[in-house]
């Protein structure tokens, strides 16, 4: 299956350079995918003419002359800046001349272009940002992260609906379980929000609801599916990546402390790789803004090459399991 990917040539804190890059090592390792860069045409060009082997046929330019900064106010910044990068690509699949679009650029710009331009599926109350958390068993799907700071109990139920689906077509489990985030397992304990969702995610069928999930047992995946509000998400995320990081620094630093830790370091190098490995979060590629009529993926505003070859490699499992139809099905059809 061919999927066309629009990419915000401009988004993020590396571009051009970071993601015409990626865009090249797209299309070379997947050979179904094809890019079309979106953003200032003698820029993008100028970074294309660095390479040579790769197919030409599978990579088109589409000017867009003006760029949304990450300071300027979203709203305003997608309804007047409409030769911009993100909002010309953001009409490529509105308009059905390209599958998905990724962008590194503008959280706030991104969530908003995608209710205004791409636009949300019908009965979809509000789109919700939904990254993979790496943990000691493999992917937890977190909804929401980052585009309902205060969101109510029936978006939390059709953030479960959403991001079941997408795990057991992405991940291929069936019947995912589904948590809340909450400060305990017990019923009575929670804020409002997640008091009053709770009983109508248990009586929700399309789901597998096995009730709330404590943040300290995150790590070690009680559940496929976490569900919660955009803030609690967001400080989730933030908290996961940041942690990461520490860790590695604190575990690099320990092992090159002597030159008795280097020797053991370079014995358990290989294995050691391979286990922190499971914790790096730029293997994920971008969340993918569920709800909406066509995909749309965020990528990490410092993505490098890799992630945003990631973060379009994703694009082709979406199409491939129709994501939004069977979103549409789902929730539409409870609408």
């Amino acid at each position: 299956m061919d999927v066309t990917v629009a990419l915000d040539a401009m988004g993020g804190d590396y571009a051009p350079k970071e993601t015409v890059s990626g865009a090249i090592e797209a299309v070379k390792e997947f050979g179904q995918i094809s890019v079309i860069l979106v953003g200032r045409e003698a820029d993008i060009n100028n970074e294309l003419s660095k390479y040579e082997d790769y197919p030409k046929d599978r990579i088109k330019v589409v000017n867009a002359d003006e760029i949304i900064d990450m300071g300027e106010v979203p709203t305003l910044a997608i309804k007047e800046k409409k030769n911009s990068s993100l909002v010309v690509a953001m009409k490529l699949v509105r308009d059905g001349e390209a599958d998905a679009i990724v962008s590194a650029g503008s959280t706030g710009a991104i969530l908003v272009g995608g209710q205004l331009v791409v636009g949300r599926i019908k009965g979809v109350k509000r789109p919700a940002l939904a990254p993979f958390l790496p943990t000691k068993k493999g992917m937890s799907l977190l909804i929401d992260c980052g585009a309902n700071v205060d969101a109510k109990p029936e978006n939390l139920v059709q953030f479960a609906q959403m991001g079941s689906i997408y795990y057991e077509n992405v991940m291929g489990v069936k019947n995912p379980t589904v948590g809340i985030v909450n400060i305990g397992t017990e019923e009575e304990k929670g804020n409002k929000l997640v008091k009053e969702t709770g009983p109508l995610l248990k009586e929700c069928k399309d789901i597998n609801f096995i009730g709330s999930v404590e943040a300290r047992d995150i790590p070690s995946k009680p559940s496929n599916v976490l569900v919660c509000e955009a803030f609690v998400g967001n400080v989730i995320l933030k908290l996961f990546e940041g942690l990461a990081l520490t860790f590695l620094g604190v575990v690099k630093k320990a092992l090159f402390k002597s030159t008795k830790t280097k020797v053991g370091a370079l014995l358990i190098k290989k294995s050691l790789k391979e286990q922190l490995s499971l914790f790096d979060t730029k293997d994920q590629g971008g969340a993918p803004l569920l709800g909406l009529k066509g995909l749309v993926v965020k990528a990490h505003g410092n993505s490098k090459s890799f992630e945003i070859k990631t973060a379009i490699g994703q694009c082709i499992t979406f199409k491939e399991n129709d994501i939004s139809g069977k979103i549409s099905k789902v929730v539409g059809g409870n609408e």
